[in-house]
């Protein structure tokens, strides 16, 4: 993939999906922290169900703390994962009141070494919180860059991620990191993407393979045969 091509895609991504943003639903970097958490492996639409009353019984890290993990436990019971997710809230509210008088740090090396939070997290938080460019590769980042040859096949997620960042001017990582999940989320998606009205298919691995394949795409060669 040349520059050109490369922007071209930007483009064309940015023209679809203008005003792609965060949906996880939050006010403040402590809120955001909890409901990326939350988020994996889990829809955004299932979290922000959760959180719209999580959100009002617990504001800062000594309320996560002042109840059981059991009760915890019940009040995310409908996020995947949840007993581990649980435990992971109560040992960050933890540290956060141990090292950062009970505020999430800015800095992503800090982020990272709060339990639960992992590399994409935290990019989704500096960016997103403090304003700070950045590409975050969930599941969906990371199938729409592999299908449109920002990044090879069997790269990992940390591959995927620097190649965005060489690609993608500084400037944009953080609403092309939007962009590229709303694409992934409402168009180019896992099992039904939507390769016959895509504008991008032929810049597209895999809308490629599926066009071929695809019964519209086929020589009537049948049809003439069956009118014989």
């Amino acid at each position: 993939m040349n520059q050109k091509e490369a922007r071209y895609i930007l483009d064309t991504i940015a023209a679809m999906f203008p005003d792609a943003h965060c949906e996880l639903h939050h006010s403040n970097p402590f809120e955001l922290t909890i409901a990326v958490l939350l988020s994996a492996q889990c829809t955004d639409e299932t979290v922000n169900k959760v959180t719209a009353t999580l959100f009002q019984k617990y504001k800062r890290p000594e309320d996560y703390l002042a109840v059981p993990l059991e009760e915890l436990e019940q009040d995310i019971r409908r996020i995947g994962l949840y007993r581990n997710k649980a435990k992971h809230i109560q040992a960050l509210c933890a540290m956060l009141l141990d090292k950062y008088n009970g505020d999430v740090p800015r800095e992503h090396e800090k982020l990272v070494e709060l339990p639960g939070v992992g590399r994409k997290t935290a990019n989704v938080v500096v960016s997103n919180a403090f304003g700070v460019p950045a590409i975050a590769v969930d599941t969906h980042v990371e199938r729409v860059s592999k299908r449109l040859g920002f990044a090879g096949e069997k790269d990992s997620v940390l591959e995927v991620e620097k190649k965005l960042m060489k690609r993608v001017p500084r400037e944009e990582w953080t609403q092309t990191h939007h962009r590229l999940i709303f694409f992934g989320r409402y168009h180019c998606k896992a099992q039904n993407p939507q390769c016959e009205i895509c504008p991008l298919v032929e810049h597209c691995r895999e809308g490629k393979k599926r066009m071929k394949t695809s019964p519209s795409r086929q020589p009537k060669q049948k049809e003439k045969e069956a009118k014989l």
